[in-house]
């Protein structure tokens, strides 16, 4: 069972320790040992939402990320424990998992509804919430080299995380991520991830639950998209990676980037907290040995976003939607990224330069217990 202790930084922002281990958890309790001595400055306001009314999207202001901490040397890392020359933003001279709010932040501290009839020049509150998860305290890593125990606790804050943030007033989607290497953007080599609370329900997803409230609609209510996707994958298996009990992993027929991949559980769940504790413990194992693969196709570790698409928190789409993976990188071969050209940037058109049978097969031969070696 994971071990949960909130606290608070010296700005107020929240703070949550993980932990699958009392003598951790007991720790953390001391709030002596664990008090940030910093002296921050009080929050500063949100950010602002603009109304774009050609498309109907909400777009985020936060020019106060521009002083964000970009690739700091490891002895100055925020994400390490505090030492009494870093006095980061963990007050503890160790941890197991952490989350906290990000100091960051493009939407948030500032809860509340978006206006219900927006028109063109429609500016409001950036309402929401960002965290910050640090999978470990190691200074560099990523999910892929964490060991199972630690993963499993990833698992157990992201579950909590995304109950506690979906019943706050005005929250619409709840998003957990990673973006994985410099070629992503990642401006912290330590190992993290981040989620997202958002008072809007994004374009990507409102898109997802759409198509399938449709599908769901069609058939009465007996099946779900997701669900006939990956009756449809496991039949063929042209295309599956791995194939659990609980879990599998395939790429998908229309994959839009060089590598894709969906990781969906075999039964219907609308996000990670739904998950039960077998299905947990095998997303573990599944989740590794997957990211092992697709840095075991090149020389060198592949650069990656891991995306949980949950399902909105509205009560009527969530029937239909159906928790899953996606994980998508664009490298397309040892020495090359794919672009988002014209036709990709602008139109929303995505031109695939690999097969996803190819993609299947190659991660299919990869071997994931020599990518970790290579990792640690």
């Amino acid at each position: 069972m994971t071990l949960i202790t909130p606290t608070r930084l010296s700005d107020g922002r929240e703070l949550i320790y993980f932990d699958a281990h009392e003598s951790s958890a007991t720790r953390h309790r001391d709030a002596a040992a664990t008090r940030d001595a910093r002296e921050l400055p009080a929050r500063g306001p949100a950010g602002t939402a603009r109304y774009d009314a050609l498309t109907g999207e909400w777009i985020a202001v936060a020019a106060h990320r521009q002083s964000r901490t970009h690739l700091p040397p490891a002895d100055q890392c925020p994400l390490c424990p505090t030492t009494p020359s870093n006095l980061s933003e963990i007050p503890a001279s160790d941890y197991e998992v952490v989350v906290f709010e990000n100091r960051f932040s493009s939407f948030g501290p500032d809860l509340g509804d978006l206006p219900a009839a927006p028109a063109w020049g429609t500016t409001t509150t950036a309402y929401g919430r960002c965290e910050v998860v640090a999978f470990d305290s190691a200074h560099e890593g990523s999910f892929g080299s964490l060991q199972p125990e630690r993963a499993r606790t990833v698992i157990d804050a992201w579950a909590q995380r995304t109950e506690a943030l979906s019943a706050m007033p005005g929250i619409r989607q709840v998003f957990c991520f990673e973006n994985r290497g410099a070629d992503i953007g990642v401006t912290l080599l330590h190992p993290h991830g981040q989620i997202y609370a958002y008072p809007f329900i994004p374009p990507r997803a409102a898109t997802l639950a759409g198509k399938a409230a449709e599908f769901f609609e069609a058939s009465d209510g007996r099946q779900t998209l997701m669900g006939h996707a990956l009756a449809a994958e496991r039949q063929s298996g042209e295309r599956m990676v791995i194939e659990g009990e609980h879990f599998s992993a395939f790429v998908p027929f229309a994959a839009r980037w060089p590598l894709e991949v969906h990781l969906v559980p075999h039964r219907q769940v609308a996000d990670i907290a739904g998950l039960t504790g077998e299905e947990r413990d095998e997303l573990t194992t599944v989740y590794l040995e997957l990211l092992g693969r697709l840095d075991a196709l090149y020389p060198t570790p592949t650069p990656y976003i891991a995306a949980w698409q949950q399902a909105p928190v509205d009560a009527a789409l969530r029937p239909a939607s159906y928790l899953h993976l996606q994980l998508t990188s664009p490298r397309r071969a040892a020495d090359k990224l794919k672009f988002l050209a014209g036709s990709e940037a602008a139109m929303g058109a995505f031109i695939n330069d690999t097969t996803p049978e190819k993609v299947a097969d190659a991660l299919r031969s990869a071997s994931p217990a020599t990518a970790r070696k290579d990792q640690a």
